[in-house]
């Protein structure tokens, strides 16, 4: 594969040739040129390196040589592919998807090298390795390197902290051959760059470390010493007052989430040994579908205003090309909080202390007992089995609508109209009016506790839909625009139909005033629970903290900690949140300023029967009004209707 880019970069005729001329020339003459040998002595010690890119002036001879050298070293056998290209800025790989494991190799000494690298930008700093070589020949052969105290033209370059540009000079004192470093913090003049001496390199032994048994750790690792540098960060806050009580506790349920990342950044810019400088916005940025550019705290990150967002943000599709997200730092989310309702509230409960098999069997022991209880009269009749005076007192019964309407009287504890006079018929009277005396009893004791129940029903956005509760959100910017721009079915129905009222106007409410509305009850409100649990804390009764439910709208992850796209700060930053947490300084901020949901130990007061409670038997009752009234009203028509067909009938004159 490597041969293949080669003959892409030279022309085939010397290539053969340059082959033809090494096939017959000594081993050692292929690898004498330093350069080569420097090269790959160095690349022994850079993890992930799969692909080498050689931007230089070199002889075919020698881009020969060094690919043949790297094809034979066991090191690197069969994992790194070599490409060469010629000293222009086209070459450099600007949209590979594996940037992190290219490697490009440059000489200073080939003329056309400083615009390539004025041209570079980031790629100086981001993501690519560099190896700068700077030597100087006799007769076509390195003899060595240039002075390391000679040489500054790296020094206007913008090689900032996260650079892993490395190049090869000379201690004029040791006379030792150095693999050097160089960084600085700012792109501005004033910015004095920082060397480091990453190895020393040697032809017989290749490139090696002052102390042998310890290897150098990463540069991210290495630099963690600002030296007081100013980072500046972008603050988003909602209520002026906030800043008077970012370093305290007072009023900790206003702007939490930015509180929280003030103090982490700060944290960070001591572990860094950094100043930090605070700007102050009121919105973390919507985006402009012209210009494709933000406003408030990410477009100052776009416009290298700031490099960190100084507030977490929600990890959104649209957000990803802005800025660099790093580590989730708030533990809290937004989600709709209610108290659950009255489980008579979205059920029947009436139908709910039975389970269905329960039901079926109820209704086939009143059929059978109405039909047993039938027979039991109807051949008490035939035989005549009773005094006449006492057949006279005993109830008529003319067939299985009376027993059944006598059997389910007695399920409803009303008692029987049935006088029996046998034993059969006694015997099974006795029996229905104890078997169902215990299902009325089951029956009466669950209607009572179920009315006492919350309802655990609403547990999606479909079902906070479907239901009677009102919803409102927190009065944020945050709330407003997910609300506004949802394009998700069900959440914009629920924005549609619940959020935005008839008139025009929409339930964004103050936090306080949202949450006494939760306190009241039939009322979900979309807020910060870390914020929202602060006030219910500290305004609800004991038994009212009970029963506290959440229905997540926004469906994201917890708010991540960003900084510029591409910034030259993004290690040092990441590797210091992520030991804020692992030593739990974040943890601490977040506990002393989050509230947790409340724990239910007040346990739950007694609840009074409402219309809710018993509307579904006001319902049976209003619905058999009704059919008795039009059973009246047709049975009138028909008599009528009768009398004129049949005008001399006796029965239709009385």
């Amino acid at each position: 594969m490597g041969i293949d880019r080669i003959l892409q970069s030279v022309p085939l005729w010397l290539i053969c040739f340059t082959i033809v001329l090494a096939q017959g020339t000594p081993a050692s003459s292929v690898v004498i040129d330093q350069r080569i040998a420097a090269v790959r002595d160095l690349l022994v010690h850079l993890d992930r390196s799969r692909q080498l890119l050689v931007l230089t002036c070199w002889p075919p001879s020698v881009r020969y040589g060094f690919w043949q050298t790297i094809r034979e070293d066991t090191n690197f056998r069969s994992t790194i592919s070599v490409r060469f290209g010629s000293v222009s800025s086209r070459y450099l790989p600007w949209h590979e998807r594996n940037q992190h494991q290219t490697v490009i190799v440059v000489d200073l000494s080939c003329p056309g090298t400083a615009d390539l690298l004025d041209n570079a930008n980031q790629l100086l700093y981001y993501r690519v390795r560099w190896i700068a070589l700077n030597s100087f020949h006799e007769e076509g052969i390195t003899k060595g390197w240039k002075n390391c105290t000679e040489d500054h033209q790296l020094d206007r370059l913008p090689l900032l902290i996260s650079n892993e540009f490395f190049y090869f000079c000379t201690n004029i004192t040791t006379g030792r051959h150095m693999v050097r470093q160089q960084y600085r913090l700012s792109t501005a003049s004033s910015s004095v760059p920082v060397y480091e001496t990453f190895g020393v390199w040697d032809p017989s032994l290749g490139v090696h470390f002052e102390s042998p048994s310890v290897r150098p750790p990463v540069s991210s690792v290495r630099r963690q010493n600002f030296q007081q540098f100013q980072l500046r960060a972008s603050l988003v806050i909602l209520h002026n007052e906030t800043l008077n009580h970012l370093d305290d506790l007072h009023d900790k349920h206003i702007d939490t989430i930015s509180r929280v990342n003030y103090l982490l950044t700060k944290s960070v810019a001591h572990a860094l040994n950094a100043t930090v400088r605070f700007t102050i916005v009121d919105t973390w940025g919507y985006r402009d579908q012209e210009t494709d550019r933000y406003n408030g705290m990410i477009g100052e990150l776009q416009s290298d205003l700031a490099d960190l967002g100084g507030t977490s943000m929600f990890f959104t599709q649209d957000r990803i090309k802005a800025v660099d997200f790093l580590s989730m730092t708030a533990s809290t989310r937004a989600s709709f909080v209610f108290r659950a309702p009255k489980l008579s509230f979205t059920d029947n409960v009436f139908v709910l202390p039975f389970d269905q098999y329960v039901w079926y069997c109820t209704v086939s022991f009143i059929l059978l007992s109405g039909m047993l209880l039938l027979v039991v009269l109807r051949t008490e009749q035939r035989y005549n089995v009773t005094p006449s005076a006492e057949r006279n007192s005993t109830t008529t019964v003319n067939g299985l609508s009376d027993t059944l309407l006598n059997v389910f009287g007695t399920t409803c504890q009303q008692g029987s109209f049935i006088e029996p006079k046998t034993a059969p018929s006694r015997c099974l009277i006795l029996l229905c009016l104890v078997v169902l005396m215990f299902l009325y009893a089951s029956y009466s004791a669950n209607i009572v506790a179920l009315i006492q129940s919350p309802s655990t029903k609403i547990q999606t956005l479909e079902d906070l839909l479907a239901s009677r509760l009102k919803t409102g959100a927190e009065d944020t910017v945050y709330n407003q625009y997910y609300f506004r721009h949802e394009t998700e079915p069900i959440r914009k129905a629920l924005y549609e139909r619940k959020m935005r009222n008839k008139d025009g106007t929409e339930n964004f409410l103050p936090l306080a005033q949202g949450v006494e509305l939760v306190r009241q009850g039939h009322y979900a409100f979309h807020v910060e629970k870390g914020v929202c649990y602060k006030l219910i804390s500290e305004t609800f009764q004991e038994e009212e903290k009970c029963g506290l439910q959440e229905v997540e709208y926004l469906k994201v992850i917890e708010p991540y900690y960003a900084v510029q796209k591409n910034s030259s700060f993004r290690e040092p930053v990441r590797i210091n949140l992520f030991k804020l947490r692992e030593f739990g300084i974040q943890g601490r901020e977040n506990t002393l300023l989050y509230t947790k949901k409340p724990r239910c130990v007040g346990g739950s007061s007694f609840i009074p029967v409402s219309i809710v409670d018993v509307w579904p038997a006001l319902v049976t009752l209003g619905w058999g009004y009704l059919l008795t009234i039009t059973m009246l009203v047709a049975e009138q028509l028909w008599v009528r209707l009768q009398a004129r067909v049949l005008p001399g009938n006796e029965y239709f004159k009385q």
